[in-house]
């Protein structure tokens, strides 16, 4: 169903509400408020299949924009509101936006291009501050009539991939001219059948709300009819003494949120009563083995993870005991069919790794960018997000690391994910990435650059420390040679690990050393 619907059947009930300020809306207020946003879109001449952009925090006028933009056949862009101007500007510029919501706090950084901006792209910011070359939202809005649009059909999000490898590109979801209540079905499984969502369900957000997956699981709550609490940002404690206070029933995380929980002191975990939860949703990132262990005997066998990109071209699905089976699974294929393919386009048998492909899944396009949706499909059709990994015998996948990152050194392979999965575990350990770095007689070797918890123990001692913790568990080859320290590691607010921004200092320094230019 629509919220439009739940709008009147249970007009009061709570939609979403903010976990620090407690600002909220009524599904009567969202129905409204987002009708009359859609109508302020088409007076602005915006029509199905045009683009909006937005750069928001965490906050209720989020929703509705997204909201206002479905129900009027929009693409919606939400943008990262922690990228550089630049890269800002290159998104709005990419999607074709022809109008862009800010708030007060993101209207420093869109300033620039609303001042510059062509008459195809209007600028509006929330809140009631009068902000040179914007138009206020909230008044523009107040305008227009709370009644549904003439042409209602559903729009789409068209996110941009985090940029981890390089420019962000747009994943654009052809149109299909659905109604405005036609759910993903895929999202409709995972929530539904897979986490047990209902109109009764009380959702918990942590995670900044233009990344992917939170997105469209808010957006889920509002089909469900259930009431989302929107956290401003992640805070381990806090999300414990959320679930204890609202009595939450689901929730969506990444591991880097269980691994802080789980570094909370004993007594601070045992604080909070987290017994109301029946399903944890998590994924963007591999989860260690032992942290994923840990949280099962801590939640009970409520996880349940699944494997997807935000091109939606595959989707594998891993209920808590199917991983207790399986350990380190990320689950079977719930859309389209998993291939293992070598160099050579072959197909591998169970058990061996290559690159992760789908197959008889959903067609995806990188916007503006014809030749990396190119290569992200081969001959037979199937595409890949350039994930590796294998397949045991029951069509389990398991996934070793990013084809990008894999280590070769002295002709071994060697996938830095198990080495992280390691180190990750040592007590005093924050955060870490592992990468090669080059080595003149092995062509690379294993470099691990480590955020412990206390700056002071960075050193020579706790280095040996470490790959000697390493060295426990891991074949000498596939623990580092060396480590480094760093007070923070680069990540996404939504958790995945910017590795890039690391490795390429490395090796722009070997190349610096032999007279090479720099990437």
């Amino acid at each position: 169903m629509h919220p439009t619907h739940h709008a009147k059947t249970h007009p009061d009930k709570t939609a979403y509400v903010m976990a620090r300020s407690g600002d909220r809306i009524t599904y009567r207020e969202l129905d409204a408020r987002s009708n009359q946003a859609a109508q302020l879109f088409r007076s602005q001449g915006l029509k199905p299949g045009d683009h909006i952009a937005l750069l928001m925090e965490n906050c209720i006028d989020f929703m509705v924009v997204c909201w206002a933009a479905q129900r009027s056949g929009l693409y919606y862009t939400a943008i990262s509101r922690y990228l550089t101007a630049d890269e800002i500007a290159y998104i709005v510029q990419d999607c074709g936006a022809r109008l862009v919501i800010g708030t007060p706090k993101t209207a420093e950084v869109l300033g620039s291009l609303a001042a510059n901006a062509s008459g195809a792209t209007a600028y509006y910011v929330t809140g009631n501050e009068s902000i040179p070359n914007f138009k206020s939202w909230d008044k523009a809005v107040a305008t227009q009539p709370t009644s549904p649009v003439a042409d209602e059909i559903s729009g789409y999000d068209m996110l941009y991939s985090s940029g981890t490898t390089g420019r962000p590109k747009g994943i654009k979801r052809e149109s299909e001219n659905k109604g405005i209540d036609v759910p993903n079905p895929f999202l409709q499984l995972l929530c539904q059948k897979m986490c047990g969502m209902t109109n009764e369900s009380i959702y918990l957000s942590p995670a900044p709300l233009y990344h992917a997956a939170p997105l469209r699981f808010n957006m889920m709550v509002g089909v469900l009819g259930g009431t989302s609490v929107i956290m401003e940002s992640f805070d381990a404690e806090e999300f414990l003494k959320l679930v204890e206070t609202h009595k939450v029933t689901q929730s969506q995380l990444v591991p880097t949120m269980f691994v802080r929980m789980l570094k909370l002191p004993e007594d601070v975990r045992k604080q909070y009563d987290v017994s109301t939860l029946k399903g944890a949703i998590h994924a963007a990132a591999p989860c260690p083995v032992d942290v994923k262990a840990k949280m099962i005997d801590w939640w009970g066998p409520i996880l349940i993870e699944y494997y997807a990109g935000s091109e939606g071209n595959g989707v594998t699905v891993s209920s808590s005991q199917q991983w207790l089976d399986h350990r380190g699974t990320v689950g079977r294929a719930v859309v389209g069919s998993i291939k293992i393919l070598d160099e050579e386009d072959n197909e591998l048998p169970a058990g061996q790794i290559g690159t992760v492909y789908f197959a008889d899944a959903p067609v995806f396009s990188y916007h503006n960018d014809p030749d990396k949706t190119k290569r992200a499909y081969n001959s037979r059709g199937w595409s890949t997000l350039g994930d590796v990994g294998y397949l045991d015998r029951e069509g389990f996948l398991y996934l070793t690391d990013r084809k990008a990152y894999m280590i070769i050194s002295g002709g071994v392979n060697i996938y830095p994910q198990e080495t992280e999965d390691v180190l990750i575990g040592h007590p005093k350990v924050a955060d870490v990435a592992v990468f090669g770095v080059p080595n003149e007689e092995m062509g690379e070797e294993v470099k691990a650059v480590v955020q412990p918890y206390d700056m002071a123990q960075a050193g020579k001692a706790f280095e040996a420390e470490l790959i000697a913790y390493c060295r426990n568990v891991l074949s000498p080859i596939k623990c580092p040679r060396s480590i480094d320290f760093e007070a923070e590691l680069p990540r996404t607010p939504t958790g995945k690990l910017v590795k890039r921004h690391l490795r390429d200092r490395y090796w722009d320094e070997h190349k610096k050393r032999q007279g090479l230019p720099a990437a």
